[in-house]
């Protein structure tokens, strides 16, 4: 139905473009009562000819085709058969209008000369619609180039989501299990925490942007989980400022970060330092999170998973408009990211 609409306007836009143009000429004819000169009409005629001939055949089945020379080729013999035929069915007037200037034709020295001005004046519909139809084929191919970027990064935003669940959901399984291990009371407010961040999974990070607010008390959940698995939490520090109202972000943004945080933030002594800022400013949000790197952490080798998917997904998703920072000195790894929104 929106295909047909679109149709049916062009044709209207079309009409009216033609009808401009033929008023544009037949008009002075029309209000000086003058006589219209016999050959205006097959003139007006072939342009209309000559420009659609060119604009649905010509250009798309042979220029477009890269048959340049066969296109020139057929232009002019196009041309040229139109001119004759113009002078050979008619004998102008001396009063023809300015934009067909033939009055010389077969009148002057040079019968020539009128009729090379006359396929001049012929070429000039196929020179238009010849520009005509490539910028509209450009425009076709450059809306059908950013169609198919813009399917090739939903799908790999859906696939790096896919990988980055079950990820997720490894560690924090891992989580809950320590605490089984240990016995501990708090092990059914981290199966109730990790379903509270498996909800906002579910129904919130299919999407592709969601409330920042709803960002941030996943954030706050997932740091809540992790707290009652630590056997020293008081170096583990998350703050937040800043106005969320009316601000939307990817969902599940932050969170590799914070996982590599709490993974690696753990010394021989099993204190774990991690310190998590998020800073909300009108247009921008800065986020930071550090860490110490315990010895016995150093030697082990990550997978890397979390880290190059967050990579990934901002530079399909801000490309121009984010700055990470990543620093690590062997003994703090700390991580900055600003965001334009």
């Amino acid at each position: 139905m929106k295909f047909e609409t679109r149709r049916v306007q062009l044709i209207l836009i079309h009409i009216g473009v033609w009808a401009l143009f033929y008023g544009f000429f037949l008009f002075p004819f029309f209000f000086q009562l003058r006589q219209v000169p016999p050959d205006l009409p097959i003139r007006l005629v072939l342009t209309v000819v000559l420009f659609y001939l060119n604009y649905f055949l010509l250009v798309p089945y042979i220029l477009l085709k890269k048959k340049t020379m066969t296109y020139i080729a057929i232009c002019v013999l196009l041309v040229v058969l139109a001119g004759l035929s113009i002078h050979i069915g008619f004998v102008p007037e001396p009063n023809l209008p300015p934009f067909i200037r033939n009055d010389l034709e077969f009148h002057g020295p040079n019968p020539f000369i009128g009729q090379f001005f006359t396929m001049i004046n012929l070429s000039t519909p196929i020179f238009i619609s010849g520009l005509l139809k490539m910028y509209v084929e450009w425009r076709k191919n450059e809306d059908l180039r950013k169609k198919v970027e813009n399917e090739k990064v939903s799908s790999e935003l859906q696939f790096l989501k896919t990988q980055l669940n079950p990820h997720f959901l490894f560690n924090s399984l891992n989580t809950i299990y320590s605490l089984s291990v240990k016995s501990s009371n708090y092990t059914s407010d981290a199966v109730m925490s990790l379903s509270e961040l498996m909800r906002y999974m579910l129904y919130e990070a299919d999407k592709d942007r969601v409330p920042l607010r709803k960002e941030l008390e996943y954030i706050k959940n997932y740091v809540q989980l992790q707290k009652l698995r630590l056997s020293d939490s008081a170096n583990v520090l998350l703050k937040m400022s800043g106005e969320d109202k009316g601000k939307e972000v990817p969902p599940l943004l932050f969170i590799s970060f914070i996982e590599n945080a709490f993974k690696y933030g753990t010394d021989y002594q099993g204190k774990t330092y991690v310190k998590i800022n998020l800073k909300i400013e009108p247009n921008k949000i800065f986020f930071m999170v550090e860490n110490k790197i315990g010895v016995h952490i150093k030697k082990q080798k990550s997978s890397g998973v979390g880290l190059e998917n967050i990579k990934n997904r901002l530079r399909l998703l801000y490309p121009k408009n984010h700055e990470l920072k990543i620093f690590d000195d062997g003994s703090t790894f700390r991580v900055e990211l600003g965001l334009l929104l």
